[in-house]
């Protein structure tokens, strides 16, 4: 108790801590103390009163620019409370001597078991509180026990924004496709702005609340909801959450997407784009056609790739959505439309080539519904090979995706039909202009009316 190197002084010969002045004068009414207790310039004085045969002792003190009495029936208990009293008021701390002794002995205690873990006795009631309103009536050392079984081996104090920076370096270090690694990079960075905290504290709630808030088509949404279930998957395995619980992503589901509904065209309507297209659009249109390439990857295609020898387009795996190479056959009439086609460098030349080729439909009053090219090839195929496994290979896809959307959309007569579009005479003298700035459309110099 001895703090700031106080002393205790005394003036009893048989107690060195102690200094008793004893003052008893016969025919004097007042007597004064029995004891006095001194830390540094602090003193408290002890007086001795009997009474019916019983001896008790009294300090006096002044707290607060008032007079403070407490009554102890054992000289030891008065001394060692008017030495604490004493230290108090000594380093300006009078407000803890309104503690009755058991109390500050329950103080003590107290701070002494929260000595080594550096927590204030005060924010450890706090949290002790709260958790006892969190838990009800069950036993806290039960649930943390619990707690620790679970998270016993996550790896604390990790933010979605590091994750996302580690997630993004593995997988371009296990090779995933530019394509694949961009799509990733623009959600779950747009995911980590929006959740900067710690992975262990997102929850699905807020994770669907937000992809609700955005304003994107529903197979966005889609898309962007896998990338972020992918993260959540990522995140288990290196530890960041429990192995054995769901994520926050797991329990938030795809929405319905109304656009899935597959639209294709014609034979008729594609053999008439096809033979009003000018060269420059004839590769897009015949590849997409007759191959259902995707649009993506028909951009990232090179002329090296399309061997009409061996009547094969190689799809590399850097150049795939799936990052997994494929080869899809060329067929007859394919070969047929790129066979006069000067082959060299990339095979969609410019940017705005997929622009053009879609006011070409508009200017032949021609609707372009979304991956119209893509979805005609593979119900078409499906007619002609009459396997959902064939087709799958060929365009990349999954069997049951095939078999779901694509099947029966078309007959085997229809494919025909579209297998056998080949170009026309003076294909190659096709010219169309598009003023994209005032929208004037020009074919084959016939101007097109709005």
């Amino acid at each position: 108790m001895n703090e700031g190197g106080d002393k205790l002084v005394t003036n009893v010969g048989s107690d060195s801590a102690i200094r008793s002045k004893t003052k008893r004068s016969r025919g004097r009414k007042k007597q004064g103390p029995f004891l006095k207790v001194k830390a540094g310039s602090a003193v408290v004085p002890i007086y001795q009163t009997e009474s019916k045969g019983r001896v008790r002792y009294t300090l006096s003190f002044y707290r607060d620019g008032r007079r403070e009495r407490k009554v102890f029936n054992s000289l030891e208990d008065a001394k060692r409370e008017a030495l604490f009293v004493a230290q108090r008021i000594q380093v300006g701390m009078q407000h803890v001597t309104d503690l009755k002794p058991h109390e500050r002995d329950s103080f003590k205690a107290a701070e002494a078991m929260l000595q080594k873990s550096g927590i204030p006795l005060v924010a450890a009631i706090e949290d002790y509180l709260r958790a006892r309103d969190l838990a009800g009536t069950e036993s806290l050392a039960a649930m943390a026990a619990e707690y620790g079984q679970h998270f016993k081996r996550v790896v604390r104090r990790v933010t979605i924004p590091d994750i996302v920076a580690e997630m993004l370096l593995h997988r371009k270090q296990d090779g995933a496709s530019k394509v694949y690694l961009g799509q990733l990079k623009t959600t779950l960075n747009r995911f980590a702005t929006k959740f900067p905290g710690e992975v262990l504290d997102a929850t699905s709630q807020e994770i669907d609340a937000w992809l609700r808030s955005l304003d994107v088509a529903p197979g966005t949404r889609n898309s962007m909801l896998r990338c972020i279930k992918v993260f959540f998957s990522f995140a288990r395995s290196r530890n960041y959450l429990p192995e054995d619980r769901s994520t926050a992503a797991d329990s938030v589901r795809l929405v319905k997407n109304v656009s899935d509904d597959v639209t294709v065209f014609t034979p008729q309507q594609m053999e008439t784009i096809l033979h009003n297209a000018p060269p420059r659009l004839i590769p897009i249109l015949a590849i997409g056609a007759f191959s259902g390439i995707r649009v993506a990857e028909l951009n990232r295609l090179d002329w090296s790739a399309v061997d009409l020898d061996r009547r094969i387009i190689e799809i590399r795996a850097g150049q795939a959505k799936t990052a997994s190479r494929r080869v899809v056959p060329i067929t007859d009439n394919l070969a047929a439309w790129l066979q006069p086609l000067i082959r060299k460098g990339k095979v969609v030349s410019a940017k705005n080539l997929h622009v053009d080729m879609s006011a070409l439909s508009r200017a032949l009053k021609i609707e372009w519904p979304r991956n119209v090219l893509r979805h005609s090839f593979i119900s078409y195929r499906i007619a002609t090979m009459k396997s959902a496994d064939q087709v799958a290979l060929e365009a990349g896809n999954s069997p049951s995706i095939i078999f779901k959307h694509y099947r029966e959309l078309t007959t085997e007569d229809q494919a025909d039909k579209w297998f056998a579009i080949l170009p026309k005479d003076g294909q190659m003298e096709n010219a169309f202009l598009w003023d994209k700035r005032t929208g004037r459309m020009t074919l084959n110099g016939k101007v097109i009316e709005k």
